[in-house]
């Protein structure tokens, strides 16, 4: 006994019904879903990433070194005042006495930017190869 929720007087006994069958369209939709949700992993691309191995244990951690730069725009490495021109050479020594030093570069709150870049860059062309930042 099926039911529709259309006034039976509304209708003439052979009239035909104009009332839409949603229930092939839902079946459609539920496959095609189902298609995309198999076939959506294997479409996506895979990274091929190289991840770092564990290796061996370091007992000591590597040398620091200080690099500061001064509001006068003067340098300050581990506490030696230097110049704009002795900065390279000082720091190519740092390099040759110990090559896994980490230069930290920090900047005093006045000092100027251009400055800060100039050390940077001084400690990249120098061969330091651990640059951290503060």
């Amino acid at each position: 006994m099926a039911g529709s929720t259309y006034c039976a007087s509304a209708y003439s006994g052979d009239a035909p019904v104009a009332e839409i069958n949603v229930t092939p369209l839902v079946d459609v939709l539920l496959v095609l879903l189902v298609i995309f949700m198999v076939t959506a992993p294997v479409l996506t691309g895979t990274l091929n990433l190289g991840l770092p191995v564990p290796g061996p244990q370091r007992d000591t951690p590597p040398p620091r070194a200080e690099l500061m730069v001064q509001a006068s725009g003067a340098f300050t490495l581990d506490g030696q005042t230097l110049t704009r021109a002795e900065l390279p050479a000082a720091l190519k020594a740092l390099v040759q006495a110990a090559p896994n030093t980490v230069v930290e570069v920090g900047a005093n709150a006045d000092a100027d930017y251009q400055a800060f870049a100039h050390a940077l860059s001084a400690a990249r062309e120098s061969g330091v190869q651990n640059i951290s930042t503060r």
